[in-house]
């Protein structure tokens, strides 16, 4: 059996916020028009998990996704670009800032961080777990 892998996918609130993930119970994640980004989501795989991060507005950590289907083509574009569907697993107890995430020196190489343009980045475990841990979040 594959290993799980963790991921950060990074949406604007007022486009894409956590709660309409909620309320929509699972959604397409597309528009990626990255290469290191898409390739991202070509590497996931279902059952990996995605922190949920809310940029520009926020900046923070605010829950858990879940892949519910492996890339496959983009339906916004007729190029080749993929997406994958996600859905919700648990909000964080506790919204995980930016600075929060900058302060914590164990989490100084996430790729969050030293990629921040890309809106999907790789998390390892031990990344996952301390942001879990700030957010006061055990995985159901």
């Amino acid at each position: 059996m594959a290993r799980k892998r963790y991921w950060l996918v990074k949406s604007e609130p007022f486009k894409y916020p956590w709660s309409k993930l909620v309320t929509d119970g699972r959604t397409h994640w597309d528009g990626v028009r990255n290469y290191e980004a898409r390739n991202n989501l070509r590497a996931m795989a279902v059952g990996d998990l995605c922190l949920f991060y809310h940029s520009n507005e926020g900046k923070e950590i605010v829950g858990v996704a879940r892949v519910a289907r492996a890339a496959y083509p983009d339906p916004t574009s007729d190029e080749d670009w993929s997406c994958v569907d996600v859905e919700p697993v648990v909000a964080l107890a506790k919204p995980v800032s930016l600075d929060a995430v900058r302060g914590r020196k164990s989490l100084a190489a996430m790729q969050m961080l030293t990629r921040n343009r890309l809106s999907v980045t790789a998390v390892t475990a031990a990344e996952m777990k301390t942001i879990l841990a700030m957010g006061e979040t055990t995985l159901p």
